[in-house]
């Protein structure tokens, strides 16, 4: 079973959004959790940012990565190449989860998470 989580941050991040993306997600939540931020997050996005993955201008990135973290997620799937699904930021994310006693976590484009039943070059 895939549970779908999301959070106060992409919910609060929608809002500004075009009314489509708007719909999309509210449509989403017919089947997603949205989770609040504990501290164990802070604390992990804090730890993300001594570790300098990225700035405090993008530190926003860094706690959808805790969030998600900390929510005990498997896989984060995101469009963000720049801060999160970047092939250099990738480990580092890891290591500071691993660093602060949480698992690593898969991090993907949307691109690569489709999944191509229908294909006969399987």
């Amino acid at each position: 079973m895939v549970n779908l989580l999301t959070s106060v941050v992409v919910q609060e991040e929608i809002e500004s959004a075009p009314a489509e993306i708007v719909t999309h997600f509210e449509q989403m939540l017919n089947f997603a959790e949205i989770v609040e931020v504990p501290e164990e997050a802070l604390q992990l996005q804090q730890a993300c940012l001594d570790a300098k993955i990225v700035t405090e201008k993008w530190a926003a990135d860094a706690l959808h990565v805790a969030l998600a973290t900390v929510g005990g997620c498997s896989m984060i799937v995101s469009w963000n190449f720049k801060h999160i699904v970047h092939f250099s930021k990738i480990p580092l994310y890891n290591a500071v989860n691993t660093l602060s006693g949480y698992s690593s976590i898969a991090i993907h484009s949307p691109q690569e998470t489709i999944n191509y039943e229908n294909e006969e070059d399987v």
